[in-house]
């Protein structure tokens, strides 16, 4: 077989050396790809964590009610997951790395209308936007990486993915305060968000030449029913959670809630009956028929439920409470990211060794961390050294390094291959809908005792956390055992 474009006259070593250089020059391109892919990652990662250390700049910038706050942060989370069920599928219809720039397009867009967003409404009406964006860069840029790298390409091409996701979790809250101290001219708080755009742009910029274009034969139509009805479920949902303390609970609160519970219902009648036909859902009914994927779903959002709320709180305490400006808030940021950082690069070999159980005592150390916080919070209020908190943000890093991964993992573990990216789709999904509604409920308990101060409504915080921790160290019980009947030896 000939290179197209190669004469096959030619002697036999220079037609080798000329495939050879055709190869090492597809090699290049494909590599070449994936520092774009990886800035968008970067970025909405980024976005997510960052906004943590800004919020009460935000909050006195725009005169933002408590309600507005948890929406910047819960709003992200909220379009993220609805979007994030059929931008996969959108991608292989009308191609992946168009999907991905539409992605970025977006994201862009959306990041310059919260860098210049004149009131609260504009803000958060930008940050859905951005959960919108971020959701087709994310799910695009998993595709992209299945189709253009295979066998140990891929798994280093993975690597470099979860180590950026690292990069910006970890980084986005020092960050963030990194930029407000800066001030860059006179600011404040936007150039988190404007920042987004110049590097959002070279990316954008840089994709049709870099970024293979790929589709899916015979790809699925887009469920628009389905859609629509879990868009209406969970903003039904979310909607009372954050507005109805505020507004005292008006009667359209509980009727609300009541509604999310019969447009679920609706919804999961007409995924079954779509399936039925031979139609494709957004929600395939059969990867929710075995008890190890459900029991997988529930701890997920059970334990997102706990991440991004426990952010939101620990930036208000720090910073309302104690009156850290926000460098030295996210100085206190970073002290929980080395303990997910240490606990982090050995849960891959523990998980292979101890699976479920190695999620069982991340979570009871996540509860513990709530624990020492809680009891350091209690003894010092708002003032005393800021170094007694230590022990707790440690404890509690570790307790996420140790879930993470080895969840994600135990899930897909015990998955038919088959299905194992519609079940990461899914476990994605329960990941950004768990931030969403955990920063509501967890808002509910915070702001709700605020009367009191901000020692006590984060002390009142820290024990539904702790809670939720215990709750996940069960339900991490139902999963099932590794698959290796007998424990391996650890890598030195």
């Amino acid at each position: 077989m000939t290179v197209p474009g190669l004469d096959a006259r030619k002697p036999a070593d220079e037609r080798s050396a000329t495939r050879s250089r055709v190869a090492a020059e597809a090699h290049t391109g494909r590599w070449l790809a994936l520092p774009v892919l990886m800035a968008g990652t970067f970025l909405i990662v980024l976005d997510f964590f960052v906004v943590n250390v800004t919020i009460p700049s935000m909050q006195a910038g725009l005169h933002a009610s408590s309600s507005a706050v948890e929406w910047v942060v819960a709003g992200y989370g909220l379009t993220f997951a609805v979007f994030l069920m059929s931008a996969g599928r959108l991608g292989d219809r009308i191609g992946r790395r168009r999907a991905f720039s539409g992605g970025l397009a977006v994201f862009v867009v959306a990041s310059a209308a919260c860098g210049l967003a004149p009131d609260a409404r504009v803000l958060i009406g930008a940050r859905l936007a951005q959960g919108v964006g971020a959701a087709l860069i994310s799910a695009n840029v998993l595709s992209i990486i299945g189709v253009l790298y295979t066998g140990a390409r891929r798994v280093r091409a993975i690597t470099v993915y979860g180590m950026v996701m690292g990069a910006g979790a970890v980084g986005g809250q020092l960050a963030g305060g990194l930029l407000i101290e800066a001030n860059i001219a006179g600011g404040g708080w936007r150039p988190i968000f404007l920042l987004n755009v110049p590097v959002g742009l070279a990316a954008l910029a840089l994709a049709p030449g870099l970024v293979p274009e790929s589709r899916a034969q015979g790809a699925k139509r887009i469920d628009g029913v389905g859609m629509a009805l879990v868009t209406l479920a969970l903003t039904a949902l979310v909607l009372p959670l954050v507005e109805g303390r505020q507004q005292g609970w008006p009667a359209w609160t509980w009727v609300s809630l009541g509604a999310a519970a019969i447009l679920l219902c609706c919804l999961a009648i007409h995924q079954r009956w779509l399936a039925g036909r031979g139609g494709a859902p957004l929600l395939d009914p059969a990867l929710f028929g075995t008890g190890t994927l459900r029991a997988g779903l529930v701890t997920q959002l059970s334990f997102w439920c706990g991440q991004a709320a426990l952010f939101l709180v620990l930036a208000l305490y720090l910073q309302d409470g104690r009156g850290l400006d926000p460098l030295r808030a996210g100085l206190v940021f970073a002290i929980l990211a080395a303990g997910y950082l240490a606990a982090s690069l050995r849960a891959p070999a523990l998980t292979l060794r101890f699976g479920r159980d190695l999620i069982t005592v991340g979570a009871l150390c996540l509860a513990s961390g709530d624990g020492a916080l809680l009891a350091a919070v209690a003894h010092q209020g708002t003032g005393g050294p800021v170094w007694l908190l230590a022990p707790g943000l440690l404890l509690i890093g570790a307790g996420q390094g140790l879930c993470i991964t080895p969840l994600t993992a135990t899930v897909l573990s015990h998955t038919d291959p088959q299905r194992a990216g519609a079940v990461s789709g899914v476990l994605s999904t329960m990941q950004q809908l768990g931030n969403a509604l955990g920063v509501a409920v967890t808002g509910l308990v915070f702001f709700g005792a605020l009367a009191g101060g901000y020692a006590d409504a984060f002390a009142r915080s820290l024990m539904e956390l702790a809670c939720l921790a215990v709750a996940v160290a069960a339900l991490a019980r139902i999963l099932p055992p590794p698959l290796q009947t007998r424990y391996p030896r650890l890598p030195s």
